[in-house]
């Protein structure tokens, strides 16, 4: 059943990466044009970057790809002021901004040459662009190699990664305040990427991946880009996989964090759902958990802290810019919760202190702030065997199999004599197919 269920969440999370089809596969020329580049053939990209709707841009000279797939185009195409008032011949470096405090910039797109810059939103050049590199972004050097957004809880607060060299300047954004750091170990990067909380150094037509605060590399690198980020003829590391009938998801816990962030996990693989916009994708769970090896029973957070729970053992981690277990942990159950046995699905509603469990046919509340841990109401409910559980502003979501049942608020819940009716997972909550 586990590898049955990753399985169906591998095809689902590569089907929904704009990873190309296998029959369509990025193309070396547009309209017979041999001067067309074609990444297919090994190409050092200039820079990357999303827009505001998700899309992600490959620049090389003055072409760029759209998406993970198809042909280049010229960059007039999408960013018309680039070439028709200003003649750029390329990008040096590119960004999405990320800051959620100030919508006049949030979402905007910057695109850096020698000493400028350009903001863009909706694909048109803002007003008062071009300025130059000190005055919109003071102290960051002029003749960049890459950029990358950096949000808070990712760094430490909201941020912009320029590199150029082996030099990295860490912009903050609130503060216009700036730190270098030199990260010898990493290589010069020419373009950088930051995809569903994972950072990439592109250098000629490899990437590495990096932690941003410390610039560490974990894992085998440097990778050829176009295995992962592009459909070409001969490479690849997934498949034709096309997203499983919604009929046929499967999870075993699904939860938010403190910051927003929110996980399903299915078997030994875990997908961000918040931020599909720019994808969906399935990764380990021990790369972002790294103790918790063999999957995960139920999921819930709680004051800034993430509790994963497998088997007898409560993983306990601080949602800080990446996850750390807390010393001690992990912890049994009976220790840390109060209860005894296995667990099948808990859930614990925003700025609330009771987690709900659920055990069989019976859900234990227990209260989070009482030490040691007191169970304030133990039911009987009308289902068992629950796979997961979720509580937001519009009530709750109890998961089984392919279906949900929805009640109000936990006291509906509790009460409850008869289950609701059972309602189907559906493509816009998942990305299955219908």
């Amino acid at each position: 059943m586990e590898l049955f269920a990753t399985t169906l969440l591998l095809g689902l999370a590569l089907a929904l990466t704009n990873a190309a089809p296998v029959h369509q596969q990025d193309s070396a020329a547009e309209d017979g044009d041999a001067a067309v580049p074609d990444r297919c053939a090994g190409v050092e990209f200039d820079a990357i970057t999303p827009d505001e709707n998700g899309h992600t841009y490959f620049f090389k000279g003055d072409h760029l790809w759209k998406g993970f797939h198809g042909p280049a185009h010229p960059s007039k195409m999408f960013f018309k002021e680039l070439d028709e008032h200003h003649h750029l011949g390329h990008v040096d470096a590119a960004f999405r901004m990320h800051n959620q405090e100030d919508q006049n910039v949030h979402d905007h797109i910057f695109f850096f040459l020698n000493n400028q810059v350009f903001s863009y939103y909706n694909h048109t050049l803002e007003a008062g662009y071009p300025k130059t590199i000190q005055e919109a972004f003071p102290g960051v050097p002029t003749d960049l190699d890459a950029a990358v957004e950096c949000p808070q809880g990712e760094c430490m607060t909201d941020s912009v990664l320029f590199f150029k060299g082996q030099d990295v300047f860490i912009y903050d954004i609130v503060t216009k305040t700036v730190k270098t750091k030199t990260w010898h170990h990493l290589p010069v990067c020419t373009s950088a990427f930051r995809w569903q909380e994972h950072y990439y150094c592109f250098h000629g037509h490899n990437f590495t991946r990096f932690n941003p605060i410390s610039g560490e590399v974990s894992g085998t690198y440097p990778k050829d880009a176009r295995n992962y980020f592009m459909k070409c003829a001969d490479f690849g590391h997934g498949g034709d996989r096309k997203p499983p009938k919604c009929s046929e998801v499967k999870l075993d816990a699904i939860s938010v964090d403190n910051r927003g962030r929110s996980y399903f996990f299915s078997g030994p693989i875990y997908m961000r759902l918040d931020s599909r916009r720019d994808g969906l994708h399935a990764f380990p769970i021990t790369r972002a958990w790294k103790e918790v090896t063999n999957g995960v029973d139920a999921a819930f957070s709680y004051t800034d802290k993430l509790y994963l729970i497998k088997g007898d053992q409560v993983y306990i981690y601080k949602a800080d810019a990446h996850y750390t277990l807390i010393e001690g942990y992990p912890k049994t159950v009976r220790e840390e919760l109060g209860i005894e046995g296995t667990v099948d699905a808990a859930f614990l509603c925003p700025n609330q202190h009771t987690v709900h469990i659920f055990q069989g046919n019976r859900m234990r509340d227990v209260d989070l702030t009482a030490t040691p841990r007191i169970i304030t109401r133990d039911v009987s409910l009308p289902l068992s065997d629950i796979d997961a559980g979720l509580c937001g502003p519009d009530g709750i979501k109890v998961f089984k199999g392919s279906q949900y049942y929805f009640y109000e608020s936990p006291m509906a819940l509790a009460t409850s004599r008869i289950a609701p009716f059972a309602q189907n997972i559906t493509s816009e909550m998942m990305g299955c197919q219908d």
